[in-house]
C-alpha cells in the first residue's frame, strides 16, 4: 500500500478500494468499541495500554475482524505511537453501522 497522508474533511474516505480513517484512540479503555465521530474522527476504544505501540497493535487487530480483512491489509499511515491517527483498510469486506451510515 502507498503511505501517503490524506487530508479530509470527515473521518473517512475512499481513495479507490482503500477506505482512509482518521482515528482518535482511547487506549487502557474497559472494551474495545467503535464509538462515534469527534469532529473528522472516529473515536475508537482499545484495552491494551499505550505502551510502545502497542496499543496501535492491538486496534489493527480489533479492526481487522470489524472490517473481515487480514491484519496486513491495515496500514497505519500515522500516529502509532499517538491518539490521532490516519489508517488506511484495503478493500474492506464489511463496514462498521457509524461508518456505513456517514459513506450513504
Amino acid at each position: 500500500m502507498a503511505n501517503k497522508k490524506v487530508a479530509m474533511d470527515s473521518f473517512c474516505a475512499w481513495d479507490g478500494e482503500t477506505l482512509v480513517l482518521n482515528i482518535l484512540g482511547k487506549p487502557s479503555a474497559k472494551q474495545d468499541v467503535i464509538g462515534k465521530a469527534k469532529g473528522n474522527q472516529l473515536k475508537i476504544s482499545v484495552t491494551a495500554a499505550p505502551v510502545g505501540g502497542k496499543a496501535t497493535d492491538h486496534m489493527v487487530k480489533f479492526l481487522a475482524k470489524e472490517f473481515g480483512v487480514a491484519e496486513n491489509a491495515i496500514e497505519v499511515v500515522f500516529g502509532r505511537f499517538n491518539v490521532n491517527k490516519q489508517l488506511r483498510i484495503k478493500s474492506p469486506k464489511c463496514l462498521p453501522p457509524v461508518i456505513k451510515k456517514h459513506l450513504s
